[in-house]
């Protein structure tokens, strides 16, 4: 600085004061500059206070020699001082220059800046607020400062200006939010424990609406929140849990859309508390705005589908995610299925289902109205859109949602829970909005048919009752059977093919229950046959699923849809079928099921009570045996058909055993079978049931019935039952004298034979 420059009204004491390396003395000089500008304001100078602050900003504050940068602070806060109310008339002068010194690279000298601005914003309280973002950027860097005592000062400023803040109710909201929103992404400890502390005192002031700009700093806040210190998690939850009250309360003015995304990206993140924090936040949105989320509901989805398999490590997160995901679907009503678009034919509208609830629905939706985590859904509420009502309707558009679902089935490696709220959404969809639903079933039939192969049995059932949802609705009728002929029903010659029209009316013969069973009747749709089809074509080339989980596929269908459907359908199916071998494995597979299963009880027993020869027709089939090859795979089947003739399911069999008269074709079919088998435990146990058959003389005794026709008589075989049964007795003691004798083949093939 040069000593002979003039730096008039100051006086050279001054000047020389100023530039001295001792505080003392600089102190004495800022005495004295108080006193000069005291008199200037008396004598309302303002020419010479402008000159007074602008010599020690630009030769002192701003200068290249320290001890000056420090008597102009001193300087500078002296002004203030004397100004008194008059300081805010020159702020901007008195500010900057302090302000500059803030990033000076000496410590002692931040902290005399710290000193100087203090006691300026002290004198000038509300006149600072027009400046109060250079302010708030100057103070969040020495948030962060290194040194001690610069932080111990700058919090002793910014305490000093949150008050100011907080009294006045001119702060201007606007102005402010741009400059926080960049810096609540710094990295820095201190300065995100800054950020959060300001957000706090402004959120506290009544009339400062903070809310209304929460979409520019939430995501900010998130970040925050996955600080590694644990005091300002604290902090950031302290300031999310606020503002989640402060939405409760006023839902009408939360902008819920601009924030869902927000939401949904870090539901996503791998930090366990800033994700259950975005969940329990995506769980009032839901709640609090209804219908305004389903827009979102794509990315809802992929963020909270996967957290639904997560183990009790993470259960908190699990059963808010469960939360949202109720929700969520509670939201899609049978509104919902107006078409985009008129269709340019014609056809029979398909009447949404009137059922209101989720078809069992495990859980319930926690989150009520005023957003405890406790409160839920009262039954049978409808929707909860308290925060909606009032806006404009939304459209659901199910592309997105159904990408998501279609993709998180697709993927082997989602958990089990995921993989059934996945098929729980699609059944809900089809049942809610049918008509939309069916433009996607095309992309969702192979995914759902290769998730019949799923380890998991629950995972199996929801997956048959979307199935069975597709093949039964009246929405996926059509008028053209040959729709069904697509690119995915283009099979070789040797695997199944798709029936046509004259094929087709192989089930319209006169007399032919079950019709409905073809593509072109309405009580089963154009899916129905086509899901036949493709699920024998994959137990054609799945074995493994056909021998698994064959017999409990088909029985869940028969619970889900018509059994008669399925087994006429199936039957007509088989008849084309070029490998013997499948179509044996089939028919014997649905046989069993037919025979023992309780889910076919009600068809059995129309079945019973057809009137036909059955017991004739069987005898003659026996009859034909003979001319058969008997191998050991077909004793092996007689085997297995005496062993379920003594099943509990044939127990009406066994009893008209008694009636000799009238079932005389019944008892000879049996001792077909008893001729068709070698001696073996099952040759021993029809033996023994045929034995108890009674003699028709011993039922005479005890009832004569009236005499029979001629005719039936001519019909009715004579049998001495007696003198058979004496004779496969005495044959059967002869056997096992020789079986004794017999080679090891023979022994090895008796073996085989028998279960």
């Amino acid at each position: 600085m040069n000593p002979e420059k003039d730096f008039a009204p100051l006086t050279p004491n001054i000047v020389r004061a100023l530039n001295d390396k001792l505080y003392e003395k600089r102190k004495v000089a800022a005495l004295e500059i108080e006193k000069l500008v005291r008199e200037f304001v008396a004598q309302n100078n303002t020419v010479q206070i402008k000159h007074v602050i602008q010599t020690l900003s630009q030769e002192f504050a701003l200068s290249q020699h320290p001890h000056s940068r420090k008597g102009g602070l001193i300087g500078l806060a002296a002004c203030s001082i004397a100004l008194g109310k008059d300081s805010g008339l020159y702020l901007k002068e008195l500010i900057e220059p302090v302000l500059t010194c803030f990033n000076d690279a000496d410590s002692r000298l931040r902290y005399y800046a710290c000193e100087a601005l203090y006691n300026i914003v002290k004198v000038a309280r509300g006149a600072v607020l027009p400046h109060f973002n250079v302010l708030f950027d100057g103070l969040s860097k020495l948030a962060a400062d290194p040194d001690p005592n610069v932080k111990s000062g700058s919090e002793l400023l910014d305490r000093l200006l949150k008050d100011i803040v907080t009294e006045s109710n001119k702060f201007d909201l606007v102005g402010f939010i741009p400059l926080l929103r960049e810096r609540i992404y710094s990295n820095n400890q201190y300065a995100r424990q800054f950020i959060i502390s300001w957000i706090l005192v402004l959120e506290s002031v009544p009339d400062i609406n903070l809310l209304d700009y929460l979409p520019e700093i939430l995501d900010g806040l998130f970040q925050i929140l996955g600080d590694n210190g644990k005091e300002i998690r604290k902090m950031c939850e302290v300031v999310l849990g606020e503002f989640l009250k402060e939405i409760k309360k006023n839902p009408s003015s939360v902008k819920f859309a601009e924030m869902a995304n927000i939401l949904v990206i870090h539901c996503q993140t791998t930090d366990d508390l800033i994700q259950l924090t975005a969940m329990c936040w995506m769980r009032e949105f839901i709640q609090l705005a209804g219908r305004v989320m389903l827009p979102y509901s794509s990315g809802i989805l992929t963020a909270v589908l996967p957290c639904l398999a997560y183990d009790d490590r993470k259960k908190s997160i699990k059963e808010v995610a469960n939360v949202c995901n109720q929700s969520l679907m509670k939201l899609v009503t049978p509104e919902d299925d107006e078409p985009d678009e008129p269709k340019p034919t014609a056809q029979r509208p398909a009447e949404p289902n009137p059922d209101d609830t989720l078809a069992k629905q495990e859980g319930t939706a926690g989150g009520g109205p005023d957003g405890s985590c406790d409160s839920s859904f009262s039954s049978g509420s409808g929707v909860f859109t308290p925060a909606s009502t009032e806006r404009a309707p939304v459209t659901l558009h199910l592309d997105g949602i159904v990408q998501v679902l279609n993709c998180h089935l697709s993927d082997m490696a989602i958990g089990m829970m995921t993989r059934i709220a996945v098929l729980k959404w699609l059944y809900h969809l089809y049942i809610k909005t049918p008509r939309k639903m069916f433009r996607h079933t095309d992309s969702l039939f192979p995914i759902l048919l290769q998730t019949l192969s799923d380890e998991s049995d629950e995972v199996i059932l929801k997956d048959l009752e979307v199935l069975a949802e597709i093949a039964s609705s009246p929405a996926g009728q059509t008028d053209d059977p040959g729709r069904l002929d697509g690119p995915d029903l283009r099979v070789s010659h040797s695997e199944l093919q798709v029936p046509t029209p004259g094929r087709a009316n192989l089930l319209n013969t006169p007399g032919t229950k079950g019709l409905e069973c073809s593509p072109s009747t309405p009580t089963m749709n154009s899916y129905f046959y086509k899901f036949m089809i493709n699920l024998l074509k994959r137990f054609s080339s799945e074995r493994k699923l056909l021998e698994a989980r064959g017999a409990f596929i088909i029985r869940q269908l028969c619970l889900l849809l018509n059994a008669e459907n399925i087994f006429h359908s199936m039957a007509d199916i088989l008849l084309q079928e070029e490998d013997l071998k499948f179509a044996s494995t089939m028919v014997h597979t649905l046989n069993t099921i037919l025979l023992t299963s309780t889910e076919l009880f009600q068809l059995r027993n129309q079945l019973k009570d057809l009137k036909t020869l059955n017991y004739r027709h069987a005898y003659d089939l026996i009859q034909k045996f003979g001319d058969l090859e008997v191998t050991v795979d077909f004793l092996t089947e007689v085997d297995k058909l005496v062993q379920l003739i003594e099943c509990p399911i044939f127990t009406y069999l066994r009893l008209q055993l008694l009636d000799v008269r009238n079932n005389p074709y019944l008892i000879k079919a049996l001792y077909g079978l008893l001729m068709l088998l070698p001696q073996c435990s099952a040759f021993q146990l029809l033996s023994h049931r045929l034995q108890c058959v009674p003699k028709p003389e011993l039922l005479q005794a005890g009832d004569s019935p009236p005499a029979a026709p001629k005719s039936q008589k001519a019909d009715s075989p004579s049998i001495d039952y007696a003198e058979l049964l004496q004779h496969f007795e005495k044959v059967q003691k002869k056997h096992l004298e020789v079986r004794h004798q017999r080679s090891g083949r023979g022994d090895h093939l008796d073996r085989r034979v028998v279960l």
